[in-house]
């Protein structure tokens, strides 16, 4: 059990479960609270230890640039922002060893968060980063959050790296050696991943959002990558499918280092798409999952014009000719989630006006945006 209050402000937090090596959560939970109320234990003895094992951690994030070249590595120069959250005395430990030139900000850990909000997908988060690059003239920046498992990153020229276009960096490192192998990504992700992994010999996988859900489809899959928008990289490949932002951090190091490139190169060769970011507005609760229920059921019966497809996997994605939409429940707040990409400004309009056609026909609107 890890007690963690992952990225919510400093008066929550909760327990994480892992049961034998696999997520436990939902109905795991509510069976294991339904056991303890009925007192239905066994009785035995079991036993407590200690271990300090940021010593063991560090050489196991260093085992990410195995086989690289040191000569490769040697002149990157790279900033790090931890944001004062829990991973800064595993960044110190860890970039005094790396190869190259490493500059940190805010490793004090410190719950308050004194200089910024630690959640690297949003922009103005990115602020003190984008100034440290830009002064010591660095390759990129890496930036993390609260609780060290969601990654963000800015390239050379302080051009944010967003979830889904990180994932295409690692996705086309990865494929190198793992051709034919399936690359998962989350519904929020843009059509340019899910295109970028099958012309690099990948087969694509668009699955729910949730960390418990991916790595569990990821066991299914026998996927080597996955990733979220939000940040949460998966690595199966040389490591154990979860997400680990500091291994993440290390592998952006390992892919600039084995394609070749420039990590503003690789940035810059993203297809150019217009979207919205993650717009979140609150619901009522009680109104979240039938509201899309409604919506659901109005677009696979009658999808109407313009529409190629629509994808229920999680909430709705509808795919048009030059874009999509979507729109899902968050599963740990009471908001609806919506996000809008395309080819051109019309078209993003005409999508983000056909979300609110449907959220005005379940008495809903898109009202202001409520943070993750």
């Amino acid at each position: 059990i890890q007690i963690t209050g992952s990225h919510n402000p400093p008066n929550y937090n909760g327990f994480k479960m892992v049961f034998q090596g696999r997520p436990f959560f939902g109905a795991d939970i509510q069976g294991l609270g339904t056991m303890a109320a009925a007192g239905d234990w066994a009785d035995g003895a079991g036993e407590v230890s200690s271990r300090d094992i940021l010593g063991e951690y560090v050489e196991r994030m260093l085992e990410g640039l195995a086989g690289i070249d040191d000569a490769k590595l040697n002149g990157l120069k790279v900033g790090w922002d931890n944001g004062n959250g829990a991973a800064g005395p595993a960044l110190e430990a860890l970039a005094a060893r790396l190869p190259g030139e490493h500059h940190l900000l805010f490793t004090d850990v410190d719950g308050h968060f004194p200089n910024h909000h630690p959640d690297p997908t949003v922009e103005e988060n990115l602020t003190d980063l984008r100034a440290l690059v830009a002064a010591k003239n660095l390759d990129f920046g890496v930036a993390f959050d609260g609780d060290g498992d969601r990654i963000g990153a800015i390239d050379g020229e302080g051009r944010v790296i967003w979830g889904d276009q990180l994932l295409m960096i690692y996705a086309e490192d990865v494929l190198k050696t793992h051709q034919g192998q399936t690359i998962i990504a989350d519904v929020k992700a843009s059509r340019a991943l899910f295109d970028h992994v099958a012309k690099h010999g990948g087969k694509p996988l668009m699955w729910k959002t949730g960390h418990s859900l991916i790595k569990s489809k990821m066991k299914e899959t026998g996927s080597p990558l996955a990733g979220e928008m939000s940040g949460h990289v998966f690595f199966a490949d040389t490591y154990y499918g979860f997400d680990d932002a500091l291994y993440a951090g290390v592998r952006l190091l390992a892919a600039t280092a084995r394609l070749g490139k420039s990590v503003t190169e690789l940035r810059g060769s993203v297809p150019d798409m217009l979207n919205t970011p993650e717009m979140r507005f609150q619901v009522d609760e009680a109104r979240k999952f039938p509201a899309m229920a409604e919506i659901t059921e109005r677009l696979t019966t009658n999808p109407g014009d313009g529409v190629e497809e629509v994808n229920a996997t999680d909430g709705v994605r509808v795919n048009t000719a030059d874009g999509w939409w979507l729109l899902r429940a968050s599963n740990t707040q009471d908001v609806l989630v919506a996000r809008a990409e395309s080819d051109s400004e019309a078209g993003l309009e005409r999508l983000i006006a056909q979300i609110d056609e449907q959220l005005t026909l379940s008495g809903l609107e898109r009202g202001e945006s409520v943070g993750h």
